[in-house]
């Protein structure tokens, strides 16, 4: 089924040169179906490749999805041009008094800042607070999920000695949990971190369960299953070239960065990339939205507001 995205997002056109079907605003009113409706608070600086790699793996799904983004107001990004957040962005104001399937919190280049230091950390909580009522299920990744388990339940980060930056062999840490359905007992994901969460840390809260870890990389998924809260620390969503072009750009600058590791043949940076976690990232947002979304949000979303998760 299609998913339905802003008019003219530039996104548009990678997806239908990958045979995604898109379906924008105009069309989808000709419809008698009541899409999945997806917030997406993407704190990326270059919005417009977040967008890509999120609705890709969004639309590859029998389902119907309706998409909105928002930025924050507190803090306009640098990297994206005020015109194309006013095309096609809100902000909190505008969608603070409606009802959400899902929700998803992107990550962003804010590890080696505490969390209350950054600019605009109040707006964040605020908006991570107002998801427990008006989002069915919530999805956070890399540094939102290290700030939403942060917030909701004061488990720290941890600054590592070493950036990590790479692709890494998975585990299953429980057997037949719905959001990890299909996948092999080993996966590969990539990871692209100065912090991390522990595991010590996460078992001291009886809500949460850890889904997935690595030996090198520790934590990877852990979720509140019954608030359909979901914190996951790698990048399943990630480009080929992602972590390349993150590795030329620190080289670039200077910082003398670790060639990523599982990536390139041999280590070998003049390489291209070799893809092992492309079924695990459709795998895993299908899951998502299949039995965390679809089969569970009411059809009615006024009827989100008067659930009660924590």
């Amino acid at each position: 089924m299609p998913i339905k995205i802003p008019n003219n997002l530039p996104a548009t056109h990678v997806l239908e040169g990958e045979n995604i079907f898109v379906m924008d605003a105009d069309r989808a009113y000709a419809q008698d179906i009541r899409p999945l409706k997806i917030l997406i608070l993407n704190l990326m600086p270059i919005k417009s490749v977040t967008e890509t790699q999120l609705l890709r793996l969004l639309g590859n799904t029998p389902l119907q999805v309706e998409v909105d983004f928002i930025y924050t107001r507190t803090y306009t990004p640098t990297h994206t041009a005020k015109s194309y957040l006013t095309e096609f962005y809100g902000t909190f104001d505008d969608v603070k008094d409606k009802n959400y399937d899902g929700f998803i919190i992107t990550g962003a280049p804010l590890e080696l800042v505490e969390f209350e230091d950054v600019t605009y950390w109040q707006e964040l909580c605020e908006i991570m607070e107002w998801s427990k009522a008006h989002a069915w299920s919530t999805f956070h990744i890399c540094w939102g999920a290290q700030a939403a388990l942060y917030y909701h339940y004061g488990v720290p980060k941890y600054l590592l000695q070493e950036k990590i930056s790479g692709v890494y062999l998975h585990r299953l840490c429980v057997q037949y949990e719905k959001l990890m359905r299909g996948f092999d007992d080993e996966f590969f994901v990539p990871h692209s971190r100065y912090t991390e969460a522990h595991r010590a840390d996460i078992e001291k809260i009886p809500e949460l369960t850890i889904l997935s870890e690595s030996d090198e990389v520790g934590i990877y998924a852990v979720a509140n299953l019954e608030a359909r809260q979901f914190f996951i620390t790698g990048h399943a969503e990630y480009d080929p070239n992602t972590l390349k072009k993150e590795y030329e750009r620190d080289v670039k600058a200077g910082l003398n960065p670790n060639v990523p590791q599982n990536y390139f043949p041999n280590d070998d940076p003049t390489c291209e990339p070799v893809v092992k976690w492309r079924s695990v990232a459709h795998l895993l947002f299908a899951n998502w939205l299949n039995y965390y979304v679809y089969q569970e949000t009411p059809y009615e979303l006024e009827a989100i507001s008067s659930k009660s998760f924590l």
